[in-house]
């Protein structure tokens, strides 16, 4: 027995990540498609989970949400933060921060599917970085 509609595992077809860094992701992402960039959740989600050193990964993952909203041709489906599952967007982008260091070129190419375009080596740079942060603190993700 599911507890969500059909309706509702059509539009969120994946679960949470088990990795509970790719959850502070997700979780940024969704504050800051929602509520901005500087949203105060987001900032101290990152300051909880890197201390002292949160600066870097955050300043960084708005850097990335602006190079995905600047260079989408479309739409990135983003859920509610209050959701217990993530639409195929957000587990495009959680993939693809895994894969971005190990699997580059599949990596591109869920980049390229994601975002519509061809070009997204600047995107891509911004997902390498973002990933290169929370390993360099002990945090890699995973999917």
């Amino acid at each position: 027995m599911t507890m969500f509609a059909p309706a509702t595992l059509a539009l969120l077809p994946h679960p949470l990540p088990a990795c509970c860094n790719a959850r502070i992701i997700l979780f940024a992402m969704r504050r800051m498609g929602a509520h901005g960039l500087t949203d105060a959740r987001a900032a101290h989600a990152f300051f909880t989970a890197f201390g002292a050193s949160f600066r870097r990964p955050l300043i960084l993952m708005r850097g990335l949400m602006v190079d995905l909203a600047t260079a989408a041709a479309g739409p990135i489906a983003i859920a509610p933060c209050c959701y217990g599952r993530m639409t195929h967007a957000e587990a495009a982008l959680l993939t693809i921060l895994a894969r971005v260091e190990v699997q580059t070129g599949a990596a591109r190419l869920l980049m390229a599917d994601l975002l519509g375009i061809k070009a997204v080596e600047g995107v891509l740079s911004s997902a390498a970085a973002v990933a290169v942060a929370f390993a360099d603190e002990g945090r890699p993700i995973t999917a």
